[in-house]
């Protein structure tokens, strides 16, 4: 006889992002997929490290049906940003690219270097928001330009921030380190989204 859930959540996913889903099936939970149109063009004065969680709340907000009692609405965003090598304090934000040119300078920018990767998640029931960012560290190893150009051909990373997904060819052979939540990095900070579903969840008797 299986174990019944321990949460009583049937998930709504607001993204028809595939990674995402995959990571969402792993809680075990009901789940069903509703995506989004969003502009996802944040704001100029909005600081670097804000723009996940901003756009996450954004994609919250399209969701216009009414919840069920029993669902969670759950938007996320993935934004990769480069530390300015020099030190001086500024970042390069790096989202999707817009053709495989600009993904193959993205891979190079990246190329030797060590980026963050700051995930977004918002969470709706019906009477309450959670929203939060999780940050990770990756660095890549140094990129020979046949090695960017075949992965770029191959694997048509334009659907992802930075121009890579770290479950890729690419995270295989070139991800030397990561400090922080390898979910984070794919798309979904799982250990934090699994206890804000169980903070949402109704007290227990």
């Amino acid at each position: 006889m299986n174990a019944p859930p321990l949460l009583p959540w049937r998930i709504v996913l607001g993204s028809a992002s595939p990674r995402r889903r995959q990571l969402l099936e792993g809680l075990e939970l009901p789940l069903r997929v509703a995506p989004l149109d969003v502009d996802e063009t944040p704001p100029a004065e909005l600081a670097l490290d804000e723009v996940a969680e901003h756009l996450a709340v954004r994609k919250a907000a399209a969701y216009t049906p009414a919840l069920a009692a029993d669902e969670v609405l759950l938007t996320a965003d993935t934004t990769v940003l480069l530390d300015d090598p020099t030190g001086a304090g500024t970042s390069l934000l790096l989202n999707k690219p817009t053709d495989d040119a600009d993904a193959r300078r993205m891979l190079g920018l990246l190329s030797g270097r060590t980026h963050r990767v700051v995930t977004g998640v918002c969470l709706r029931s019906t009477d309450r928001v959670i929203r939060f960012s999780d940050v990770a560290r990756v660095t890549f190893r140094s990129l020979e330009p046949g090695e960017i150009a075949y992965y770029v051909e191959r694997h048509h990373p334009l659907d992802k921030a930075g121009a890579y997904g770290v479950q890729d060819w690419i995270g295989y052979t070139a991800v030397a380190r990561i400090e922080g939540s390898f979910y984070t990095v794919m798309g979904l900070p799982m250990h934090r989204v699994y206890l804000a579903l169980r903070d949402l969840a109704p007290s227990r008797p």
